[in-house]
């Protein structure tokens, strides 16, 4: 099979790679698309992924052979790679280590994932994909997962006033499962011209250009002199969390849903007489998944303005893809065709 396999040093090769067999408790996915999450470009970017590792957790496939022991699944059905509920003993490290850390311990040597034509796994590692749901959603499930976690864990009420900065994919997605959850208004800063036009797509209340407005200054004044109640730092470079902290209103909440690699400098004194609340999301949980799928079936949550013709490569292409995912783009979301 062909697996876009990571070299070190910013470098991927498409090699020829054996076809796992599945043991008797697993299945065998063909991998349709992979979609390139901000996870694998940092471990692009700073060079952390170990060499040989098959990157890429975004993906949705089809069961193409099924192990001695499998009752649940078929040859032909539609999966999600990953969402499934690990049995005891399976829990991923991020859950059950008490003093887990990503940087360090977040990309296991000789994985295969995404960006391989087939994976091997186990019999509870797979969701289904719903019929409505096509193929090009159900590779958004899992960072859809993620916008969906960081909404349910932060306060986000009926009625809230919801700032979020950055509107990359997760921004969106967050943005969407926002207004879902009944947020009464939505604003977003964005300086890139194609994920502001995404912005708008969705009708949220504000897309604020932090290079020609006060992000701080607008959101203020949209929310009565108030500030946001919740305020979403999906963009995770210098200086953002600090200004969702500045942003956000007395007693509210910033969360931090972005995955800073470089330090995030904040002058405390500016905000915390106002008493802010913090609170980090990381991933999501199991349940999170189905909450994706139900919602995109039902059409509160669409990956159409995250995606274009364009955002789909070949998978000879991933290292042009990556290298341009990189560099300041005004793309939003690009997901590798197998």
């Amino acid at each position: 099979m062909r697996a876009a396999v990571y070299q070190g040093e910013q470098k991927f090769s498409i090699d020829d790679l054996p076809t796992p067999s599945p043991k008797p408790d697993q299945v065998l996915i063909k991998v349709n698309l992979c979609a390139i999450c901000g996870t694998d470009v940092h471990a692009f970017l700073y060079d952390i992924a170990p060499p040989g590792t098959v990157l890429g957790h975004e993906y949705c496939g089809v069961i193409v052979e099924v192990g001695s022991e499998i009752t649940r699944w078929k040859v032909g059905d539609r999966v999600i790679g990953g969402g499934g509920e690990p049995p005891p003993g399976f829990e991923p490290a991020v859950r059950k280590n008490p003093r887990f850390n990503y940087r360090t311990m977040g990309f296991p040597e000789g994985t295969i994932r995404g960006y391989a034509e087939y994976i091997a796994m186990d019999e509870w590692q797979p969701i289904p994909v719903p019929e409505g749901v096509p193929d090009e959603a159900a590779a958004m499930c899992e960072p859809s997962a993620v916008a969906v976690h960081a909404v349910r864990r932060s306060r986000v009420r009926v009625g809230d006033s919801v700032g979020i900065i950055g509107a990359g994919p997760i921004g969106l997605l967050v943005a969407q499962v926002a207004q879902a959850a009944g947020a009464s208004k939505v604003m977003m800063s964005e300086p890139t011209p194609g994920r502001k036009a995404a912005a708008a797509s969705i009708a949220v209340d504000a897309v604020i250009d932090p290079t020609e407005q006060d992000v701080e200054q607008e959101m203020v004044a949209m929310t009565n002199g108030l500030g946001p109640d919740v305020v979403f730092d999906c963009a995770g470079i210098k200086g953002t969390l600090d200004q969702a902290f500045n942003i956000v209103r007395r007693a509210g909440e910033v969360v931090l849903v972005a995955v800073p690699w470089e330090e995030m400098p904040v002058l405390a004194v500016d905000w915390m007489a106002r008493e802010t609340e913090f609170k980090a999301s990381w991933g999501s949980i199991p349940s999170d998944w189905h909450v994706v799928l139900n919602m995109m079936e039902s059409g509160k949550l669409s990956i159409a303005p995250l995606v274009s013709d364009e955002s789909y490569v070949a998978l000879e292409d991933i290292q042009a893809a990556f290298e341009a995912l990189v560099k300041p783009s005004t793309q939003v979301q690009m997901i590798v065709r197998l």
